[in-house]
């Protein structure tokens, strides 16, 4: 297969106003006449479903959740870029891009990350014309604060609720076409396999999560915005619902999935507690604006923090990355955590953390702008440790967070699948091998309202007369069999051992093995492991209940089965790539000083995967990257 980005030509700045011109459009009276499924109703798939349904297109909507609002977005806490320049620090368009392709380790698209720097700032006008509240100086204008891999202020934010309260300017903006009957709604309704018809996308088939019926649904085009896969680690920040399998089983129907071995591992979480968690919490980062990193110099000091006076403590952020300090990007500062902790400066009761003070930020701004700016953030921590961040340092260590892989699309976000789109963290396009801070709301809300609505016309122009197949087409009959052959296959293994237990295996493998080091040894020996958990699985996995109502146990095996795939898939993908690249750490691939070493002659590319089967194994191809603009250099934040 030969891969088209259909990157547009001419100038990098005048790509995207230039490319616009020149797609197809549909006619105001004709987009009444295209249907367009949206799977998704996070900040991506609302605000596309929200813009597609106000610009006349029949949409249907989709979520597993009772509302909308409990999308996964809700719990992005710390801010959104824009390049603004409210600061006048120097901000711009180019920064912007330059610092997002520099942060992913120069393995993004240029093209992709510089129209997301160009409509950032339209999105900020969006959210803040929707009443979405930012917050803002004292003279009335919106602030701003730093993130990491940034030398500006270009984060807009809200407290430490920010994805909710953006969540919550586009669930209006859709309600209101729900209201108006541009937008069918359906909750409760899980994704379960994709429908192509001819090569093309044309549907999905759902499960009612309530009543476990299953359905079929037709349209011209199909729209994933179903996030990311980190809770393939099990233990992660995301919702315990989140999962791969819209994706994934898009793209067992053809889709190519990108990069699947770019996971990013957040910096400041609070450390797992005990054998049993299910769940880890995220901190937001933008607390390392006023909170210092630091270990005692001395391993296994067993006195608390406020009895290790300053020339004991070691804050090796700063002292490494001196024109960054704490504010270097993500895996840079988890895989220094990783370091201390493995030296054996690692601290509280299990060794797994490290202090996170705002002790000189209280000092020097005094308790209530502490409070005014993280206020909900500390109570929350408090809340989950028993410990007052006001009074003692918080206790943070790395934790699965979002993926920069997806599936596989060009510039107009249309996968290798005719007719399916896939937006927001579902894709690979913006981020390359590591997302920065603050990035992940912006490039959900700049595919959701200006991308994906602008491009789509492309596709859907040339189909102006034909009907989608019916749902009663042969495409849709066999979709549903095969849908029902899981579940039934799922419910009748009734096996020992819980579908939590295999999951939690599967993490710990992940982790251990394609976490935040890799190496050939551990991930050959994950792929043999991941493939011999998969056949317990299949053999021994006990699904309580039945498929006619609701079934939690029934919901998390068909997702688990997915994080199997998808599972071996990361591993071969870190297993092909040989050299370290952003959240990609492969320990044989480092400088002198440890930090990720690239091989820009083999590897500057987009490793896009083919669903062979689940016992062959995948085809690859390739998109070879072109750097115009940002030259390939050595990562550097010292």
């Amino acid at each position: 297969m030969q891969l088209d980005a259909k990157i547009p030509a001419g100038p990098i700045a005048d790509k995207w106003d230039s490319h616009r011109f020149d797609v197809k459009l549909v006619n105001p009276a004709n987009k009444r006449k295209f249907s367009v499924i949206v799977v998704g109703t996070g900040l991506a798939g609302a605000s596309a479903a929200a813009t597609l349904g106000e610009l006349g297109y029949r949409v249907k909507a989709f979520t597993f959740h009772d509302s909308p609002r409990r999308a996964h977005s809700i719990a992005a806490q710390g801010g959104i870029n824009a390049a603004k320049n409210y600061h006048n620090d120097g901000d711009s368009v180019f920064r912007l891009f330059y610092d997002t392709v520099k942060g992913g380790d120069y393995r993004s698209r240029e093209a992709n990350v510089y129209r997301l720097a160009q409509v950032s700032g339209e999105i900020i006008d969006q959210a803040t014309a929707q009443g979405v509240p930012f917050a803002r100086e004292y003279g009335g204008l919106l602030d701003n604060r730093s993130f990491g891999g940034a030398q500006v202020s270009r984060t807009f934010y809200a407290r430490g609720q920010t994805g909710q309260q953006l969540l919550l300017g586009a669930y209006q903006a859709m309600a209101r076409q729900v209201h108006e009957g541009s937008v069918d709604l359906h909750t409760k309704s899980e994704m379960l396999d994709l429908v192509t018809e001819g090569g093309r996308a044309v549907g999905i088939v759902t499960r009612d999560l309530g009543t476990g019926e299953i359905s079929s649904h037709s349209a011209h085009a199909v729209v994933l915005a179903t996030g990311g896969y980190s809770n393939a680690f099990f233990l992660s920040t995301n919702a315990k619902a989140c999962n791969v399998s819209a994706i994934w089983r898009a793209h067992r129907k053809g889709a190519l999935f990108a990069n699947p071995c770019y996971t990013q591992i957040h910096p400041t979480c609070i450390p797992q507690s005990d054998d049993f968690q299910s769940k880890l919490t995220l901190m937001s980062e933008s607390l390392r604006n006023d909170g210092r990193i630091w270990v005692p110099v001395e391993a296994d000091d067993e006195r608390p923090p406020n009895e290790i006076a300053e020339d004991e403590r070691d804050y090796y952020l700063e002292r490494r990355y001196p024109a960054f300090g704490n504010l270097v990007p993500r895996d840079v500062a988890s895989r220094a955590a990783k370091g201390m902790i493995d030296a054996g400066l690692g601290i509280g009761p299990r060794r797994n953390g490290v202090y996170l003070d705002f002790a000189t930020a209280i000092g020097r701004l005094g308790r209530d702008a502490i409070e005014a700016k993280y206020g909900n953030l500390f109570e929350m921590y408090a809340n989950i440790t028993g410990e007052d961040p006001y009074a003692v340092p918080m206790r943070i260590y790395p934790a699965p967070h979002y993926t920069m892989g997806g599936l596989w699309v060009d510039y107009n976000l249309m996968t290798t699948v005719p007719g399916l789109y896939a937006i927001g963290e579902a894709n690979f396009s913006d981020h390359g091998a590591n997302r920065l801070g603050a990035s992940a709301l912006m490039q959900g809300l700049a595919d959701g309202y200006f991308v994906l609505p602008n491009t789509i016309s492309d596709y859907l122009a040339p189909l102006l007369g034909v009907q989608p197949p019916p749902t009663d087409h042969p495409a849709f009959t066999q979709a549903v069999a095969d849908v029902t052959g899981r579940v039934d296959g799922l419910l009748a293994v009734k096996g020992t051992r819980t579908v939590d237990w295999f999951h939690r295996q599967l993490g710990k493998i992940l982790w251990d093995y394609c976490g935040m080091a890799r190496n050939r040894a551990g991930l050959e020996k994950a792929i043999s492991e991941i493939r011999a958990l998969r056949e317990e699985f299949q053999t021994d996995v006990r699904v309580l209940g039945g498929g006619e109502t609701l079934n939690l146990s029934l919901e998390r095996a068909g997702r688990v089965a997915d994080f199997f795939e998808l599972g071996e898939l990361m591993c071969r993908d870190a297993l092909y790539r040989e050299e370290s690249a952003g959240g990609h750490f492969r320990e044989e691939h480092q400088t002198d000083e440890g930090e990720a070493l690239r091989d820009d002659d083999r590897f500057a590319h987009v490793a896009a995967w083919g669903w062979n089967g689940p016992d062959r194994d995948p085809s690859l191809t390739v998109e070879q990257l072109q750097f115009e603009h940002v030259k390939l250099a050595q990562r550097s934040y010292k």
